[in-house]
């Protein structure tokens, strides 16, 4: 829809009818599902599963729950479906751009990025002060950034560019955040924006930044200078018999054409005919 590149590794997953089967569709569909799920866990009164889905430092400590760094992204509660809803719209119109720009395999890696980026940073962060996360809110502000950079003068309602959006989204984020200390949820946000940016960047795709390149270029060594020798000018020596030196010339004239004489056969020829000439007129 946005986009005018599409990536050779670019491939749906399936088919139904006519109709292809991205991974983004598969990720929307996935996140549904498991909305739904969550919904009918809580209507049933086992609340109990999700707290053992969603991401503790505590629990990934003291009983290895490394699942969470998959499931966390995953836990839906029911207070806000109709954000859930607009999220899920901006991953389908906006990961599948991305998908297609680059490609199955590096946009997986880009969504598997964006969900374990969090919480193994709070992991470490749990060391200290206990650290939680549960939903795709911000994961998925992840992937419209990403599309942000792709394509940053995208004009949405024909009012306000796609880079814009995505900052003003930031700035609001940063901002509630602030309000309330959420020292966690400002760093998650701002490490999101930062890997899909750089994600985007480090395959040439983003913008040109000089202090990155000199950052990638940092350590490298200068390129050595190799002195090369001036060729001495060589003395042709022309032969006494002219019609032997034009003969290879003629051989050639008359396999490949005239347009097929380097610069020094052409020479040659004219010096041959200008000899010849000097000698019939003698």
């Amino acid at each position: 829809m946005f986009g005018v590149t599409t990536s050779d590794d670019y491939r749906p997953v399936t088919w139904m009818g006519r109709y292809p089967v991205d991974v983004t569709t598969l990720l929307v569909v996935a996140h549904v599902s498991a909305m739904v799920a969550c919904c009918l866990i809580l209507a049933f009164g086992a609340p109990g599963l999700l707290a053992w889905l969603q991401f503790d430092s505590m629990a990934v400590w003291r009983s290895y729950a490394f699942h969470q760094f998959l499931t966390y992204a995953f836990v839906h509660g029911p207070s806000g479906l109709i954000w859930f809803a607009i999220e899920m719209y901006m991953l389908f119109m906006f990961g599948r751009e991305v998908e297609r720009f680059f490609g199955r395999r590096s946009y997986i890696a880009l969504y598997a990025l964006l969900l374990l980026l969090p919480p193994v940073m709070l992991t470490f962060w749990g060391l200290s002060q206990r650290t939680g996360i549960a939903g795709s809110a911000t994961l998925h502000f992840g992937i419209f950034v990403a599309f942000a950079v792709l394509f940053p003068n995208v004009q949405f309602f024909a009012l306000i560019s796609a880079k814009w959006v995505a900052l003003i989204l930031a700035a609001i984020g940063t901002l509630s955040a602030l309000a309330v200390h959420d020292w966690q949820s400002l760093i998650v946000l701002w490490l999101t924006i930062a890997a899909a940016f750089l994600f985007i960047e480090l395959r040439g795709a983003g913008p040109e930044l000089a202090w990155l390149n000199s950052v990638k270029n940092f350590g490298r060594g200068k390129p050595r200078l190799h002195v090369v020798q001036k060729s001495s000018a060589r003395r042709v020596v022309e032969p006494e018999d002219v019609y032997a030196s034009v003969d290879p010339i003629l051989d050639k004239i008359a396999k490949s054409g005239i347009g097929s004489l380097t610069a020094s056969e052409r020479r040659a020829l004219d010096r041959a005919r200008a000899r010849l000439l000097n000698k019939d007129s003698d």
